[in-house]
């Protein structure tokens, strides 16, 4: 059983729990998900929160390839705002932060915030680890190879899982060593990896329970699926919650989609299917 500590409250991991994804960007890569105004991101959250999300996910720049990089002043003001005007009217809501850079995760706290969520694991900003270990919150610590912006340029391994296992590993025990002692594993589902490697990935995914830390799966209308498929992101919800069916079946503890209604019915499905087979 894992638990993670929010600010004092504990958010038990017994059951899988959904994170729901809210960009307040003008590009991510799903359209649906960016939310500019703060109606809109206030409607999103209130949604969202209603449907069963456990987390929020508050993101201020896209990382999808070739997206433009913003710097972390510029971050700070689409996401510190929302993250307020949420947190106004849902002041019991459990917000994450979705950064690389470690000045927005310290704002983003302060604001409210008890979470981190770091696509490069501290490596595209060196003061990341130290100052999340100031914060005392959860960290999300992703596997990625490369940047952004190279990270889909023919990315390749000997064996991936075994070497995005070794990087997370390696990237716990520093964690820890800093005192960080909530980390959330997450092996970069489409961050430097082909469809045949996120294939295999998933299919290993119940192999990182030797870390010993909750992981998530983040899967959500991703290319693997709609290029598979030969559809477009905005299509390609059945085939997530397929993909989010088979990560729960190996393991996964948290669920990041931008569609929460459907991603906890297959979370309450899987229950009631492990509850089943127990007693089998």
């Amino acid at each position: 059983m894992h638990t993670l500590n929010c600010k004092g409250r504990l958010l038990s991991l017994d059951t899988p729990v959904v994170m729901g994804i809210i960009n307040v960007t003008p590009d991510s890569f799903y359209g649906n998900s960016r939310k500019n105004e703060a109606d809109a991101v206030l409607l999103q959250a209130e949604k969202m929160l209603k449907e069963g999300a456990a987390i929020l996910d508050m993101g201020g720049q896209s990382t999808r390839p070739g997206s433009e990089r913003v710097g972390a002043a510029r971050e700070a003001e689409r996401v510190i705002p929302a993250i307020q005007t949420i947190l106004k009217h849902f002041p019991e809501a459990v917000i994450s932060i979705d950064t690389y850079h470690s000045a927005v995760a310290k704002a983003a706290v302060e604001a409210g915030a008890c979470m981190v969520n770091d696509i490069s694991a501290g490596e595209m900003d060196e003061q990341m680890l130290d100052t999340v270990a100031s914060l005392k919150t959860p960290y999300i610590c992703m596997h990625m190879l490369g940047t952004p912006d190279t990270m889909q340029q023919s990315p390749q391994y000997n064996n991936v899982t075994l070497e995005v296992l070794d990087f997370l590993a390696g990237k716990i025990k520093i964690c820890r060593s800093k005192g960080i002692y909530d980390v959330i594993a997450d092996p970069g589902f489409g961050f430097g990896k082909t469809i045949q490697h996120n294939f295999t990935l998933l299919k290993s995914l119940e192999l990182f329970k030797m870390l010993e830390v909750p992981v998530l799966a983040g899967l959500s209308r991703k290319s693997t699926i709609y290029k598979t498929l030969g559809l477009t992101a905005n299509e390609a919800l059945n085939g997530t919650t397929v993909l989010n069916t088979i990560a729960l079946m190996n393991g996964a503890h948290i669920l990041r989609v931008h569609d929460v209604k459907e991603a906890v019915e297959a979370v309450k499905l899987f229950v009631s299917y492990r509850q089943a087979a127990s007693n089998v």
